[in-house]
């Protein structure tokens, strides 16, 4: 499912002390919102890079772009868990060594569990929602 012509711009959007992934095409496809929370290390890494704001925006790609960060699959997880365990060993040069697990939504946006994720943070910007 994975278009390579669609951006790799990403936002995560804090409700309620939970983090989603906003991905309307997954839902348009009759994916469940629940798929879309950010948990089991993820929401950690996001509170970190929020810096106590509710969105955070971020650029995948499964190369390697400037200034980006990577996330380095080290397990995938059998069914019915599915996706995958990744590590970030640092954070705009900073070693943070955070452990996350990305589950089969990651499926829809990459086309699989791709071994590397680069991320880089986007700067804040404010919209209308927010």
């Amino acid at each position: 499912m994975h278009n390579p012509e669609n951006t790799s711009i990403y936002s995560f959007v804090k409700e309620d002390r939970q983090w989603y992934i906003d991905l309307p095409g997954y839902l348009a496809h009759g994916g469940n919102k629940a798929d879309l929370q950010m948990v089991e290390g993820a929401d950690v890494l996001l509170n970190f890079m929020a810096h106590g704001k509710k969105i955070v925006t971020l650029q995948l790609d499964r190369a390697p772009f400037e200034g980006a960060d990577v996330l380095k699959l080290v397990e995938l997880c059998d069914a019915p868990k599915g996706g995958g365990y990744y590590v970030m060993h640092t954070f705009r040069k900073q070693a943070i060594e955070k452990r996350i697990w990305l589950c089969d939504v990651t499926l829809f946006v990459f086309g699989d569990m791709p071994e590397c994720i680069y991320i880089r943070k986007l700067p804040f910007q404010s919209t209308p929602s927010n």
